[in-house]
């Protein structure tokens, strides 16, 4: 389904951002691929909008969502996947499968295709560790089967050898031998410590080697610090929230405060983790 004119905060948990000149919702693979063929606009991938922000003057091309493409099997305990799945739905599927190592995915808000793109993580581990193979598509229609050495892979970064390649299924072989935590337990270490439920990207920045960028803000004053709508969370500060209809412009200046304030105070320089566009 093609539409037009979509506000993007519909579709990001920042819930702004401006709007989308074509909004492109393919039901099948081949409805990708012959998309795919005929486009001459810039393009941007979506996942669940959980680690982006569309600025105000919005995106003049074709957003691409692939929340069909969300498929789950097992054969001879590899799980294959598409990268609409939920890496929550991802999760829960190998725990009923008595497959451990992706207890990790079910306190990321995200799907699998976002997750591969920037290696996503938390509590220790990243869904690249587990990656058999991955398949793409790129921007002429065609689909190619990859393995992790075609990738340059590091702490949230993947460099692809290829360009102009969007991942639209991945394999994966959980087989650690114990679990690193039930679900249960991970979900409320997590909501102990983030602002879950409120209108955030997650982590806004990476955090520097040997440094936690929470930890920097926070020692830098920031908690609670707003520009316009956009704030600091009190309660983790690597997270900046919505709190009172910001606009793009107001978190995207607040994120530039917080760079230069930890710069001036700890010389350090903060990379996003949130994708800007």
């Amino acid at each position: 389904m093609l539409n037009h004119n979509q506000p993007m905060g519909k579709y990001c948990s920042f819930r702004t951002g401006g709007v989308a000149q074509d909004f492109f919702t393919p039901e099948t693979l081949n409805d990708l691929s012959e998309f795919l063929k005929n486009n001459q606009k810039p393009i941007l991938m979506l996942g669940l909008g959980s680690n982006l922000l569309v600025r105000d003057q919005g995106f003049n091309g074709v957003v691409i969502k692939l929340k069909h493409f969300n498929q789950l099997e097992i054969n001879d305990r590899i799980v294959t996947t598409g990268a609409g799945t939920t890496l929550a739905k991802l999760s829960r599927f190998c725990e009923s499968k008595a497959l451990n190592g992706a207890e990790f995915l079910s306190a990321i808000p995200g799907n699998v295709g976002g997750a591969l793109a920037m290696n996503a993580g938390a509590f220790g581990s990243e869904i690249w560790q587990f990656v058999s193979s991955v398949t793409t598509i790129n921007t002429q229609g065609m689909v190619f089967e990859r393995i992790p050495i075609d990738f340059d892979i590091s702490y949230r970064q993947v460099l692809a050898n290829n360009n102009n390649e969007y991942f639209i299924a991945a394999s994966f072989k959980f087989d650690q031998i114990e679990k690193q935590k039930n679900i249960k337990a991970l979900l409320e270490q997590r909501n102990t410590s983030q602002p879950i439920g409120e209108a955030t990207c997650g982590s806004v920045f990476k955090n520097p080697k040997n440094h936690h960028a929470a930890q920097l803000i926070e020692d830098s004053n920031l908690k609670g610090f707003c520009i316009g709508g956009a704030c600091v969370s009190d309660k983790h500060a690597n997270f900046i929230i919505n709190q009172n209809d910001a606009s793009a412009t107001d978190i995207e200046k607040l994120i530039l405060h917080i760079q230069q304030t930890v710069k001036s105070k700890s010389d350090i320089d903060l990379e996003t983790e949130v994708v800007i566009i």
